[in-house]
């Protein structure tokens, strides 16, 4: 054989594994980018069966604070519909805001607020959201990996032939982003 095709079989090899290399990755990406979205959709679910305890319980004491108690329910439902990262994410912040409506609703009732019940509640969902955030960076982090492999030379050609295209971002709303008024 000539020396000439020997380079061209080897150059070709490297070529082909180069190709299944890049593949498998985008492929392993975009399965940890669903595991991840997976965790962020389990913690979500965890805060959603929390609400309507919780609701109960302002119920008893704020009887007149329908139009709040009417919110968070209304975010709920709408949190239990979406579908998507883009949905889950308008919807998770619709209820955040919402939570935090209630939460400064309770602070007017002294008796709720001393209530054991609504306590641990409160800490449930306190525990729940900051498993939320974690989940959130960790869906991101797998996102930005596999986008960046998508946006490099010749990784993302490779990838948009096979059909692999950029994740979203679970992202904060505008209201989230800016800064907090303290106010005494």
């Amino acid at each position: 054989m000539d020396f000439g095709i020997l380079i061209i079989i080897a150059i070709a090899v490297v070529a082909v594994l180069y190709v299944w290399s890049t593949y498998n990755s985008l492929a392993t990406g975009r399965v940890r980018i669903k595991e991840a979205f997976s965790g962020i959709d389990v913690q979500l679910k965890r805060r959603v069966d929390l609400v309507p305890n919780l609701v109960e319980s302002v119920k008893g004491y704020a009887k007149h604070e329908r139009e709040v108690l009417e919110k968070v329910t209304q975010a709920r439902a709408s949190l239990m519909k979406a579908a998507t990262p883009h949905e889950k994410a308008e919807s998770d912040n619709m209820l955040t805001s919402a939570l935090k409506t209630l939460f400064a609703v309770s602070e007017n009732y002294p008796d709720l607020k001393a209530s054991g019940n609504f306590l641990e509640l409160q800490k449930e969902l306190s525990d729940v959201e900051a498993k939320i955030a974690y989940s959130r960076q960790f869906y991101n982090s797998n996102v930005r990996d596999y986008n960046a492999t998508l946006a490099n030379f010749p990784s993302g050609q490779i990838g948009r032939l096979f059909g692999f295209k950029n994740e979203e971002f679970f992202e904060a709303d505008e209201g989230d982003r800016k800064a907090v008024k303290v106010a005494f």
